[in-house]
């Protein structure tokens, strides 16, 4: 297992390691997938399927097939309302929406499109789904398809199903749809309904929908904006290029907010970014390597934030702080949202995922909320989100969602907007920015010392990972403390974790295999420094190491 980080992380992209956009295209059109290798099939991981033109694994026909087996999925559920079809800013977005489009008119479905050369975050699209929802039952009812691979690189694409209830598609769902698209494929496309796409988009349904401004509209539902309005605050905010490059200014003219977005450049080779960890360009806002541009400007502003490409992950940079860990900013939200949101139900639980910090735990300790915890994926806090039995579901990753501020159900989806808004908002009214909000929470509770190390994995190392069982654990004590739960399912809901857990009073680890990316994820935590982290990061390596190589 290797954590080295690449000799030109954190540095601007240099030019050969941009991807050649024509090239990417051309592969997207010409190159079919092999349904016999695994690698090309449609596999849908943690948020839907992922991949690249250049390898197969991301090409027309897959969109076709996926997008016929949604059609497919809609008919065998009655669900006949809308369908509103998103795409970020990523290269393969554009033709692998008009790929869909071309299926959907085919098979009759009503579309709901972005006015042109208008980008659609994903939280735009649960939002949506969701107030078109409000009141409807049955056949009624409107779904969802976000086009994106999120913060992956700019040689991707990707492509999710959001279901009625307006967040990521459940297991059983993508299940089926995987099956038949990888169907479609073996048939060669045979069954697949599709019309060109001239056609498509001029078909009566095919609608124009303003999702920009139906979101922004409704925001002061979810943050206190007067509140952040009134501090004067200077804001500062980087899109990172992607989806919500235009809800930005919109928000700031709307709301009166002293915003300034630092770059309204959108440029699909994202030749802007510096460079990740690994040396690949990735637009992750929780990345101290990517995210350079923001914090070499932190003085500026007395709260900055990014988004990531389809602005459903948030990063938060802090002048006492710089760029906060998701960990920390997650606590510090979680904290102050259930103390300052009274419209919310008293029973309204906290939702985290099991590699999510443990200060979450004890923030519902000492507030008396329950805590759900559960596997990796934002599926598992959609129905919590919808009803109002969960007040935030929040995942380690940078991803979060909670209720509007009276209680009602805001996105099912992750939104990165409302949780950088959020900074603001605390700022604004406890006068400390949450990195110092975090200082003074860790006072009370304890800090806990965290890290998470990324390696590559090909697909059946990442198998043999996910098949971990509590038996692989045979040590009765990790970093010198007593093992007291080994967990493959989820103490919230049971479902399996996809990988494990090993907790002792000190502190934790878990290992599980990455569902978008050809990596590993290795999360560890400890209550006392930082010297007991490396131990348990070093025993939690010596086992991965052993799954990975098939011992």
């Amino acid at each position: 297992m290797s954590a080295e980080h690449h000799p030109l992380a954190g540095q601007p992209a240099p030019p050969d390691v941009l991807v050649d956009l024509e090239a990417l295209r051309e592969s997207y059109f010409s190159r079919r997938p092999d349904p016999s290798c695994p690698e090309q099939q449609v596999s849908f991981g943690t948020s839907g399927h992922r991949g690249s033109a250049l390898d197969g694994s991301f090409n027309e026909w897959h969109v076709l097939a996926i997008t016929q087996a949604i059609c497919d999925h809609r008919k065998q559920h009655n669900i006949a309302g809308p369908l509103f079809l998103g795409a970020d800013t990523h290269a393969l977005s554009e033709p692998a929406t008009l790929s869909a489009l071309e299926v959907l008119a085919a098979n009759g479905v009503d579309v709901m499109l972005a006015p042109a050369g208008q980008f659609t975050p994903t939280p735009a699209v649960s939002f949506a789904i969701l107030e078109y929802n409000r009141g409807r039952e049955g056949w009624q009812r409107a779904d969802g398809i976000v086009v994106t691979p999120s913060h992956n690189p700019p040689r991707d694409g990707g492509f999710k199903y959001n279901p009625p209830h307006g967040g990521p598609a459940d297991s059983d769902v993508t299940t089926d749809i995987q099956a038949a698209a990888n169907d479609y494929l073996k048939r060669e496309l045979k069954g697949v309904l599709r019309s060109d796409a001239e056609r498509a988009l001029a078909t009566p349904g095919c609608h124009e929908h303003d999702y920009l401004g139906q979101y922004v509209a409704a925001l002061g539902q979810a943050i206190d904006l007067d509140v952040i309005r009134a501090s004067g605050l200077r804001l500062g905010v980087d899109p990172l290029g992607g989806a919500g490059v235009d809800y930005w200014p919109a928000i700031a003219e709307r709301y009166g907010l002293a915003l300034t977005v630092v770059s309204n450049v959108v440029d699909p080779r994202f030749a802007f970014m510096t460079l990740d960890w690994d040396g690949q360009i990735r637009m992750d806002p929780s990345s101290p390597w990517a995210m350079q541009r923001l914090t070499q400007l932190r003085d500026r502003f007395d709260i900055a934030f990014a988004c990531d490409t389809d602005h459903d992950r948030h990063g938060i940079v802090t002048r006492s702080a710089g760029l906060m860990p998701p960990n920390h900013y997650l606590s510090v939200a979680v904290d102050y949202l259930f103390r300052h949101r009274p419209g919310w139900r008293e029973d309204a639980a906290m939702g985290k995922t099991v590699v999510t910090t443990a200060l979450i735990e004890r923030v519902a300790e000492r507030l008396g909320r329950r805590l759900f915890d559960a596997p990796v994926g934002f599926k598992w806090f959609s129905s919590g989100l919808l009803d109002g039995s969960l007040g935030l579901g929040c995942e380690e990753s940078a991803g979060a969602s909670f209720l509007r501020r009276d209680g009602r159900v805001w996105t099912t989806d992750k939104d990165g907007i409302t949780a950088a808004l959020l900074a603001a908002e605390i700022t604004a009214r406890t006068g400390r920015d949450p990195g110092i909000c975090y200082e003074v929470l860790t006072e009370t509770l304890g800090r806990p010392f965290a890290d998470r190390v990324d390696g590559p994995a090909t697909r059946e190392q990442k198998q043999r990972l996910a098949g971990l069982s509590a038996e692989s654990v045979t040590a009765r004590t990790l970093a010198g403390d007593e093992v007291t739960a080994v967990l493959t399912r989820a103490p919230g809901n049971g479902a399996p974790i996809g990988g494990l857990k090993v907790v002792t009073a000190g502190g934790w680890f878990a290992a599980r295999p990455s569902g978008t990316e050809d990596i590993y994820k290795v999360y560890a935590e400890s209550w006392r420094d930082e010297a007991h982290l490396q131990q348990l990061l070093q025993e939690a390596r010596s086992l991965v190491d052993t799954a990975l190589s098939g011992g």
